[in-house]
């Protein structure tokens, strides 16, 4: 994860370049006490807490399986897992906790991951290794390894951790995060990774303007477009001007997604504009051009 505000990696790598920025450090800080006794899962974890994992030069959903070890095995999520990895190479003596719940907190500090700071209890406890695991509706959503004196590594502090979509996780924690999330016709919340929106970043002052990812990058069928009403992105951002009083193309079809009072209809041969229909009418949301984003 290491603060990767963009989500799983590879899935957005347009996106990221417009957003990051502002997502990193927009957890809600260190918390008191980040564990709670919860209650005890109907069938708990009962596989390895350490498995062989490593880093590799690869996107998609394998590539994370393969990063994120034991703590990808933890996960019980309904659809892909979304981010995971190994921890930090290594850590000075003051960095590590002195038991397991300050090495959760130490995976917070220098991990910063887009996951709750709090609400985790301990699925699994062996002599060198502690699962720590975030549910909803008894079933794990972010899963946390840490583990004591490893190599370069004095205490405790982050092995491996992994989570699922943050569609999976609460609203209460959803909603004030980067990304907004957008529901399915039987009003469902839809995974990051196939659709949703976002503002444009501060810091580079497109704060006026809306971004609208659908679909994913590492299956070959990401795009990206931008709403700019106020004309805040710069020239040859958007490959067309931004519509908000456009027609209906005839072939348009209704996604069946939603967000708020907006509903997203594409045209399936022609990706060069998505369409969100409001209460006011028809908004043209043309594709960002490829490579540009936010320095």
């Amino acid at each position: 994860m290491n603060g990767k505000g963009w989500g799983m990696r590879g899935r957005f790598v347009a996106t990221a370049v417009l957003v990051a920025v502002t997502a990193v450090g927009c957890g809600t800080g260190k918390q008191d006490d980040p564990v709670t006794a919860g209650t005890p899962p109907a069938t708990p974890y009962d596989g390895p807490l350490h498995l062989p994992h490593k880093e590799v030069d690869e996107d998609g959903v394998e590539a994370i399986r393969t990063e994120s070890g034991a703590a990808g095995k933890a996960l019980e999520c309904a659809g892909e897992i979304y981010d995971g990895g190994g921890g930090p190479g290594g850590w000075g003596e003051n960095d590590g906790g002195d038991t397991p719940e300050e090495g959760l907190e130490a995976y917070f500090d220098i991990e910063v991951p887009d996951v709750p700071r709090e609400g985790y209890r301990v699925e699994r406890a062996e002599k060198n290794r502690v699962l720590f695991s975030y549910d909803v509706d008894g079933r794990t959503k972010v899963a946390v390894i840490v583990a004591k004196d490893r190599k370069n590594s004095p205490g405790w502090g982050p092995e491996t951790s992994a989570s699922c979509d943050p569609a999976e996780l609460p609203a209460s924690f959803t909603d004030s995060q980067w990304y907004e999330i957008w529901t399915d016709e039987d009003g469902k919340r839809v995974p990051i990774t196939k659709v949703h929106t976002s503002k444009g970043p501060e810091h580079c002052d497109w704060q006026d303007a809306h971004f609208l990812s659908v679909g994913s990058d590492a299956d070959g069928d990401g795009k990206l477009y931008g709403r700019d009403p106020d004309g805040v992105l710069p020239e040859g951002m958007l490959t067309a001007a931004y519509d908000g009083d456009a027609r209906m193309p005839e072939g348009a079809r209704d996604t069946g997604y939603r967000h708020e009072d907006r509903s997203l209809w594409l045209v399936e041969d022609d990706p060069s504009k998505a369409y969100v229909r409001t209460p006011d009418g028809v908004e043209a949301w043309p594709a960002v051009a490829e490579g540009k984003g936010c320095a």
